[in-house]
């Protein structure tokens, strides 16, 4: 499938409104023309934690959302994008359950990771775990068999809890393949046009290796998976957070990956009032991404700018954005921190908060963004220039909740007041409309304090000028008549 090259929005499933016919609603009232590229729609199905990615199943739409008649209803007018966890699926499935109850007697026994898979009596090596990229302090979790009353330690990548919502699915068996066969078919029945494949670095679990990535095995595992998505005609976007050569060896792979670096050198760019790194690396990128400024998680850091940022300045910037409010997602193993002990994965913040709820400076930052090769995402709390919730934040003990707010019909109405929004809006149809960015890119060069970048197909041409020193952004460009035309925004 073809990918509109426009703005797409990412929401979750009551974000907007409160569930998804309200979404639908508002998409249709006040950005039926905004979002061409498509809705990604964050995980509508029913979950047991991590607001919707420790999933019970996809065939399936959590019902205090709605239906899946609503997720088909949107997608009469928008692209729709789901995710898929395909690491791993909640310890309350019916799968894991029947395993709980049933032990290795259960008919979905070998779905899941069990220890002995891995080290041979069953018993984790603490210098094998001493080498894996872990999210939490130890990668398995202990259960009690309901009928035998044996002990299973089962492998769980993510997780805050002990044991852990999150329970790993085991890709070498043929269970996992037709499972997850049976929910793409799913998918392309409810029209759903792509599919994010969240967390799909850690698929691979190798004694010996980080398990996060594994060369070659990750290949044979996203060419499998690939085939089955192109066969129903559904784009996959593999979302992995990893050293940049990572993603480059996805995009030669022939993946859409997502452009996980241009958040934090945005920000560097428009803090620290210099384009150096900017420009260089908007020359050398690969264009076939997805470009994003603000998620559901914060602005990634390590590993994705390992090697990219020296990390006395990154403490700096870091510092900075605590003191406008953000909070921090650390690194837990040792070995993958830096040599001087540098921690921060992703700074969690509003990106309108982070950047000191100034308009120009926000306005510049989409700028960027849209003139950056890829399909631009527009997350809703940028969308609304949403700022820093702290009060979630403190409410739930949950620091990703400072960018999820969730927005009432009447928050909608109100935030779509704002200066910030409307210009954001008109840059948004700008983005879709004008044909130039279906053309050639180019990094014009500029001095330090400046970004200047253009587009230009056949007769059309737009460029973009920033003054870093002010954030004031103008876009010039040859409308349909000829004429320059200059477009403050």
């Amino acid at each position: 499938m073809t990918v509109n090259n426009q703005v797409q929005l990412i929401t979750y499933p009551d974000s907007l409104g409160g569930n998804l016919k309200a979404l639908n609603q508002v998409l249709i009232e006040h950005f039926s023309e905004l979002f061409k590229g498509g809705v990604h729609i964050l995980p509508p199905f029913p979950s047991s934690g991590d607001r919707g990615f420790a999933p019970l199943t996809y065939l399936e739409i959590e019902p205090s959302f709605g239906g899946w008649d609503d997720i088909r209803a949107i997608g009469e007018r928008f692209d729709v994008m789901v995710d898929i966890m395909v690491n791993h699926i909640s310890r309350q499935s019916d799968y894991f359950q029947d395993f709980l109850k049933r032990g290795r007697k259960s008919e979905f026994a070998d779905l899941f990771l069990t220890l002995d898979k891995l080290w041979d009596d069953g018993e984790p090596v603490q210098e094998d775990i001493a080498k894996m990229f872990l999210r939490r302090p130890v990668p398995y979790s202990a259960f009690t068999i309901e009928e035998t009353n044996e002990v299973e330690k089962v492998w769980t990548t993510f997780g805050k809890t002990d044991p852990s919502e999150q329970i790993d699915l085991d890709i070498k068996s043929s269970l996992f393949k037709q499972l997850i066969t049976e929910f793409f078919m799913n998918f392309k029945k409810q029209n759903i046009k792509m599919v994010r494949l969240d967390a799909v670095g850690y698929v691979i679990k190798k004694l010996g290796t980080s398990c996060f990535f594994v060369e070659p095995d990750i290949y044979e595992f996203l060419d499998w998976i690939m085939e089955l998505a192109d066969s129903l005609e559904i784009t996959l976007l593999p979302e992995v957070h990893a050293h940049y050569s990572t993603q480059y060896k996805l995009a030669e792979h022939g993946c859409w990956i997502y452009d996980f670096i241009l958040p934090y050198r945005v920000l560097d760019t428009l803090i620290n009032k210099s384009s150096e790194e900017l420009c260089h690396y908007l020359r050398t990128r690969p264009h076939k991404q997805f470009t994003m400024l603000d998620c559901h998680d914060g602005i990634p850091v390590k590993p994705d700018m390992d090697d990219l940022i020296d990390t006395a300045d990154a403490r700096e910037l870091v510092n900075l954005c605590l003191e406008r409010g953000s909070n921090l997602s650390l690194i837990v193993s040792d070995e993958h921190k830096a040599d001087d002990g540098f921690d921060v994965h992703q700074i969690r913040c509003s990106y309108y908060s982070v950047l000191n709820g100034d308009d120009d400076a926000y306005l510049a930052a989409r700028a960027i963004q849209f003139f950056t090769p890829g399909i631009p995402q527009v997350y809703y709390v940028g969308l609304l220039a949403g700022e820093n919730d702290l009060e979630s934040v403190k409410a739930s003990g949950e620091g990703r909740e400072i960018n999820r707010h969730n927005y009432s019909m009447e928050e909608i109405i109100q935030s779509l007041d704002k200066e910030a929004v409307k210009r954001l809006m008109k840059l948004i149809r700008f983005r879709n409309e004008y044909d130039a960015f279906n053309g050639k890119f180019t990094v014009q060069y500029s001095p330090k304090h400046e970004v200047r970048l253009a587009w230009d197909k056949e007769e059309l041409f737009c460029s973009l000028f920033i003054d870093l020193q002010t954030n004031k952004s103008v876009i010039e460009y040859r409308n349909e008549v000829g004429n320059i035309v200059e477009y403050l925004i």
